[in-house]
């Protein structure tokens, strides 16, 4: 842990008004060096993340917006909290304890981050402020029972906090009155180059620590079992360009439009964080590790940004503009007993805790 600053790390600030009157508010938690992280609890969302480079040069790193106006206007995920199920169930339906449930469809057929209204469309209280060594914000969320098509209220948490030099926490809880699904997940569009002057992320090199992946069929749906990722261009257990092998004549690099992917990390859901992913920007230097306690690691190498974003710095976002690595039980676990369960029962407590570490080469 680094040690106090004489001045305040948490500074508290509005951040716009939504369309029906509420106030959307900033938190800002300041480290050392100019690393800074932004929060806005409109969507829970991460608003900015500022990274020094090898030299010392400050950049922000991830998609969003500067005004609140764009993220009630448009649903771009861009640094929000997902839930009530991040990632994608089939056909929005699935039976829970014989009870049937529909998620109505906002992906196709489909159901996607957890259905039209999900909760990075909603606007969190704040639960608790932390200045100090460890500057941190928990806000919260209240899910009645039947929202969006889910069984059961959810109560749910989330605090982001600078828990070492240049180390972003992110810590999910929730509980429920009855028998509910949860995956809950931190939806991050990265570029370690910098948003205002980066471009496509392609030259990132990404390492990830999965032996293997989740093939989809056209519409994202997980088929099959998990398929080894040896000798096929999602192998990354060494670190390889993004790019190098994106466009290769690979049958599911032509279903996702690129890498939209759940890795199966070793060892499934476990007690601590452990190291999943490691980005680095040669040109920059600056690198990003994350760990996490989930048992998959959705890669998406931004395939639909099109260039109808405009985001922070005047910058219209287009494809491979921005990477995600989201941590989270697989996708249509619902359907799939055989997968990692998501289930959560009242007395149990999930909870979810992933870390972004950053340093420089």
């Amino acid at each position: 842990m680094h040690a106090p600053a004489a001045t305040s790390r948490l500074l508290r600030e509005p951040f716009g008004t939504l369309s029906d009157g509420r106030t959307v508010e900033r938190f800002r938690l300041v480290g050392e060096a100019g690393f800074e992280v932004a929060v806005i609890t409109y969507g829970a969302a991460v608003q900015a993340l500022h990274v020094p480079d090898r030299e010392g040069r400050v950049a922000d790193i991830v998609l969003g917006h500067d005004e609140l106006a764009p993220y009630e206007a448009h649903r771009r995920y861009f640094g929000a909290a997902i839930g009530r199920y991040a990632n994608r169930i089939a056909g929005g339906r699935f039976t829970l304890d014989g009870v049937p449930c529909h998620v109505p469809a906002n992906n196709g057929a489909n159901a996607l981050h957890g259905g039209p209204d999900g909760f990075d469309r909603r606007l969190w209280s704040v639960e608790a402020l932390a200045d100090g060594s460890v500057p941190s914000v928990t806000l919260g969320l209240a899910s009645p029972d039947g929202d969006q098509g889910f069984l059961g209220a959810l109560d749910v948490r989330v605090t982001y906090a600078l828990t070492g030099l240049r180390e972003l926490s992110i810590a999910f809880e929730a509980t429920t009155n009855r028998p509910t699904l949860v995956n809950l997940t931190h939806h991050g569009f990265f570029n370690l180059a910098g948003v205002e002057t980066g471009g496509e992320v392609l030259g990132h090199e990404l390492t990830l620590h999965a032996d293997a992946y989740l093939p989809i069929d056209a519409a994202a749906i997980p088929v099959g079992d998990p398929m080894p990722v040896a000798g096929t261009p999602f192998d990354f257990r060494t670190p390889q360009p993004i790019g190098a092998r994106i466009r290769q004549a690979h049958e599911q690099l032509r279903l996702g439009r690129g890498y939209d992917h759940n890795f199966f990390l070793a060892d499934g859901r476990t007690a601590e964080p452990r190291l999943a992913a490691r980005v680095a920007h040669p040109a920059s230097g600056r690198v990003m590790e994350l760990l996490t306690d989930q048992p998959g690691l959705q890669f998406y190498s931004g395939n639909f940004l099109d260039g109808t974003a405009e985001g922070k710095f005047g910058r219209l976002h287009r494809q491979s503009d921005a990477f995600c690595l989201e941590p989270q039980a697989w996708p249509d676990t619902p359907n799939r007993p055989d997968f990692p369960s998501a289930r959560l029962d009242p007395g149990e407590t999930y909870r979810h805790v992933s870390l972004y570490r950053f340093s420089t080469v």
